[in-house]
């Protein structure tokens, strides 16, 4: 209730008295939902959450807060239709981020209500944790912890990149986890100059930096941790990289707080990198939120002016990148609080050497 009380408080300033919700992440956050499907109406006084027979069971079973109503999806925009007009919704807002021009047309068709486009509502609210998500995400970070330390014990020369992140896959599964967060991104040697190396066929070599950049899915939150370690003795470039980058992320540690904007928070790692030199092989922002999807809101950068507060579950991950040598990026995820942070992915973070 807690969820919905808080969607209904921002009814007014946005100049509706009901919204559409049809995200799939907004869907499960307020309902609980987990099923594939379904379309949520919320008014000032009623909650309801629409599925086809499919899902009804197990719509009733997990969304105890709303009343579950089996529709036909072959005439789901009339449906939607039909129940505003019974719920009196006049204005109704719609997540415009969030729809197909088809879907949208549709929509406009069928709704006698006037349609307001709305956006990021419901997103604001998932930027803070309650208790309860918090409980998971500290799982789903113990869960990549542990995983990590897994594969230093598997990870050596003559093992593909594709073997490394399955091998990670499999034991998070193993762990607890439905899934990785993402697609497991282990780039080795130069690729390890890619942000976003996602595993190849590539075979690890003898003095390689591997970046794995991975995360358990856990009950529907993500965990999203970065460690780079080097298999023999890395090229000295790449070593002192390393402790530039492991630096930012301490200084980074150190300084955040709620009240920063996201701005200064990313300068707590790109003055660092910058003045070392390698300010323009730092390309992406510091972090972002995580929780039922792995990049949600806030994105600290450069150019981002919202406030980083108490509550939020954020990820930290500086990163120096050059091309045809390599690159390094270490991430840690953090739960900030109102004088201080907690880190809750606890592996070590000095160069591990295989």
């Amino acid at each position: 209730m807690e969820k919905l009380a808080k969607l209904r408080a921002t009814f007014d300033n946005l100049g509706i008295d009901g919204i559409l919700i049809t995200d799939a992440y907004n869907r499960r956050y307020l309902t609980d939902f987990t099923g594939s499907a379904g379309t949520v109406i919320v008014t000032k006084t009623d909650a309801f959450l629409l599925v086809d027979f499919r899902y009804v069971s197990q719509a009733n079973a997990q969304a105890t807060n709303f009343t579950v109503k089996e529709l036909d999806r072959s005439i789901i925009f009339e449906e939607i239709a039909t129940l505003a007009e019974n719920l009196g919704i006049k204005k109704l807002g719609f997540e415009q981020k969030h729809q197909t021009y088809f879907y949208h047309s549709q929509l406009v068709k069928a709704v006698k209500a006037d349609l307001v486009p709305v956006a990021n509502v419901v997103e604001t609210l998932r930027m803070f944790k309650n208790e309860a998500e918090i409980a998971i995400l500290k799982k789903a970070a113990e869960i990549s912890d542990a995983a990590f330390s897994h594969i230093l014990t598997f990870i050596q020369p003559g093992r593909t990149e594709i073997e490394i992140s399955n091998e990670l896959e499999f034991h998070m599964r193993k762990l607890g986890a439905t899934s990785s967060s993402f697609d497991i991104i282990v780039a080795s040697g130069a690729r390890s100059a890619l942000p976003h190396g996602v595993a190849s066929d590539k075979v690890v070599e003898k003095g390689d930096m591997i970046t794995l950049d991975f995360g358990a899915y856990y009950q529907g939150y993500c965990s999203d941790m970065t460690r780079t370690i080097a298999v023999g003795e890395p090229n000295p470039k790449l070593k002192e990289i390393y402790g530039i980058v492991h630096d930012a992320l301490e200084n980074a540690l150190s300084g955040i707080k709620a009240g920063m904007t996201g701005k200064e928070a990313d300068a707590l790692t790109r003055n660092l990198i910058s003045e070392k030199g390698y300010g323009d092989n730092y390309g992406h922002g510091m972090g972002h939120g995580i929780g039922l999807y792995i990049h949600e809101d806030i994105f600290m950068n450069p150019t981002c002016e919202q406030h980083i507060e108490e509550g939020m579950v954020l990820t930290i991950e500086p990163g120096i990148y050059i091309p045809n040598l390599g690159g390094v990026r270490i991430e840690d995820d953090i739960i900030l609080k109102k004088d201080s942070i907690e880190i809750i992915t606890k592996s070590r973070k000095e160069l591990i050497i295989l």
